[in-house]
């Protein structure tokens, strides 16, 4: 018979103190494998007896017996009838853990002026959290299986209705897919419709998260540049001949905030009849027209079945709430759902149903009119503001952020860090150029901020852009 190891090692130097907090089988149990794992207990090893190690650590019988039952299960240790416990012959071998890798900085907290910041609104908080309650208290069926890759039916009707009466968009219930935020709606399109290397054109400047989505495809993106117009077909041929697909934000431009004009909008259609390219229409704050009615989609005056039609909850309600909508043509919905049945399966439905309530019975409406109303009295604002610091500044016509022009021959991303240090949340026109040719001036949100919040920051902002100067 093989003669079993029976000297122990000195246990008194081996083991470490117990933490005071949390079970105590359970810290006996990952300081013992920690020590069979870096092979200070070698494989063969006899342990010491239950009763030793409770001695030792003060523990209970029983606490020591659970993490020896522990380690016998996941295959750390053997019990051997008549000769006690050892270490299993065939354990991992890990090298001591190394010290912690520097974190990841967490995002710096939202400064007065970021983008991308909803306004909150009390009423539709405590009407949402009815609707929540209601549906939460009373789930149905759906709730405990597995939904529609497209998303709930009774959100996907209500998102339809509002679509045609808001935006004039040509849709239904069949054609929409509710995703997780446009990025994630822009993502699914991509990748379904185009292959790696297709041109594109995407304007210029752009929204830098698309131009990422787009590169991050492996598509070959071409930046048309925008003018008073928006963008100009004739030019993306002249630049880019054959493109497979464009990005645009035809209502409200992101970032230079212009329009597309309808000559434009009908040659951007024509051009995609023509060539069998898709157009990729981001709405993404569409609701936020401070003079006359929201203007109609570009998807509402498609009659080829080329524009696929993205929007968004995020910018009027909730970007935690993680809901946004893609209404695609019937050639890309199959593919679409084939890609997001392998990746994402289907969106979230706990809050689904309170949101159609949301819609259905008129509370979203009422409130994008106190949201709209909110945003254009900090627009105002921040427009005094920025004027009674000296930098030029229209106020734009919709959306829920403008662009200051600098003073000559001060560089946007020169004074970037000084301003963000001052608490102004600004971005550099700048950073979000496709081509050489870049822009300057500040990029600068005014929803989700009080008015004299605005105020303050620009008064403190205001001189560190002189100060920019290299003069």
């Amino acid at each position: 018979m093989t003669n079993e190891r029976t000297n122990l090692p000195d246990w008194s130097t081996l083991m470490p103190l117990l933490p005071d907090q949390g079970p105590r089988r359970c810290a006996l149990y990952e300081a013992l494998r920690r020590l069979i794992e870096t092979r200070t207990l070698a494989p063969g090893a006899k342990l010491p007896t239950t009763r030793e190690l409770s001695t030792r650590f003060g523990l209970s019988r029983g606490a020591a017996v659970a993490a020896y039952e522990m380690l016998i299960a996941d295959g750390f240790a053997e019990a051997r009838i008549g000769a006690g416990t050892f270490v299993a012959s065939a354990v991992p071998h890990l090298a001591e853990i190394a010290p912690p890798r520097a974190r990841r900085p967490e995002p710096a907290p939202v400064l007065p002026g970021a983008l991308g910041v909803a306004s909150p609104d009390a009423r539709t908080t405590v009407i949402f959290r009815r609707l929540m309650s209601t549906r939460l208290a009373r789930p149905t069926p759906r709730a405990y299986h597995y939904g529609d890759p497209r998303g709930a039916r009774v959100l996907r009707e209500e998102i339809a209705a509002y679509l045609r009466a808001a935006r004039g968009v040509r849709c239904d219930a069949e054609t929409v897919v509710v995703t997780t935020g446009t990025q994630q709606g822009l993502d699914l399109v991509v990748r379904a419709a185009l292959s790696p290397g297709d041109p594109v054109w995407i304007e210029d400047p752009c929204y830098p998260m698309a131009l990422a989505a787009l590169r991050g495809a492996g598509l070959r993106v071409t930046g048309v540049p925008v003018d008073a117009e928006g963008l100009d077909p004739a030019l993306g041929e002249t630049l880019a001949p054959g493109a497979r697909a464009v990005y645009v934000t035809p209502s409200h431009q992101f970032p230079m905030g212009v329009a597309m004009t309808m000559r434009r909008r009908l040659a951007l259609i024509e051009w995609a009849r023509r060539t069998g390219a898709w157009i990729v229409e981001d709405d993404y704050d569409s609701e936020f027209r401070y003079a006359g009615a929201p203007l109609t989609a570009l998807q509402g005056i498609d009659d080829a079945e080329r524009v696929v039609y993205l929007g968004t909850f995020s910018k009027a309600l909730h970007p935690g709430l993680r809901i946004a909508y893609a209404v695609l043509p019937e050639a890309l919905l199959g593919p679409v759902l084939a890609l997001r049945e392998r990746t994402d399966r289907f969106p979230s439905t706990l809050a689904d149903e309170a949101l159609a309530d949301l819609l259905r019975e008129g509370h979203f409406a009422a409130h994008v009119r106190r949201a709209r109303r909110r945003a254009e009295v900090a627009r105002d604002a921040l427009v005094e503001g920025l004027a009674a610091g000296g930098l030029a500044v229209a106020a734009p016509e919709q959306g829920l952020h403008l662009i200051a022009n600098l003073p000559e021959g001060v560089e946007d991303a020169v004074c970037l860090p000084r301003l963000h240090a001052a608490g102004l949340g600004a971005r550099a026109l700048s950073s979000m150029a496709v081509g050489a040719t870049r822009r300057n001036g500040l990029v600068i949100g005014f929803s989700g901020f009080p008015p004299d919040v605005l105020r303050a920051a620009v008064a403190r902002a205001g001189p560190l852009v002189g100060a920019a100067s290299p003069g």
